[in-house]
């Protein structure tokens, strides 16, 4: 009993050591590969990044709700056919009309979800 305890608790230490390693690690790698020294790399714009063309504007642009909207929509359905996949994969083994019910009713409320979305005016990209 307390031999399994005891491994259980080195798994359990390795893999907390292991993610506080996945989460400081990139701290730490770009502490000591960053440069210490400030050099006048910056071109004649003022930029770190520079493509030889003066830039146009100002580089924060608010972009409208509709555009986020969107993109969860787009979010959401990318989840919902990774699901998809692995349903279709174990379809027909057994109870072949009890799955197809359950995709249709999934795929039925996916469908009323972008009607929603579309008589909310989400697909819709208005200039401003």
């Amino acid at each position: 009993m307390t031999d399994t305890l005891s491994t259980d608790l080195i798994y359990l230490a390795a893999f907390c050591a292991g993610g506080f390693a996945f989460a400081l690690g990139p701290f730490v790698i770009v502490y000591f590969l960053s440069p210490r020294r400030t050099r006048n790399t910056v071109g004649k714009t003022g930029q770190a990044i520079e493509c030889g063309m003066d830039p146009i504007g100002d580089a924060w642009i608010r972009y409208s709700a509709v555009y986020y909207l969107y993109a969860l929509v787009f979010v959401a359905f990318a989840v919902d056919v990774l699901f998809l996949f692995p349903v279709a994969l174990v379809y027909g083994r057994e109870f072949v009309l009890r799955d197809f019910v359950e995709l249709a009713i999934f795929v039925g409320i996916l469908s009323l979800v972008i009607v929603y979305a579309w008589k909310k005016g989400v697909f819709e990209w208005k200039r401003q």
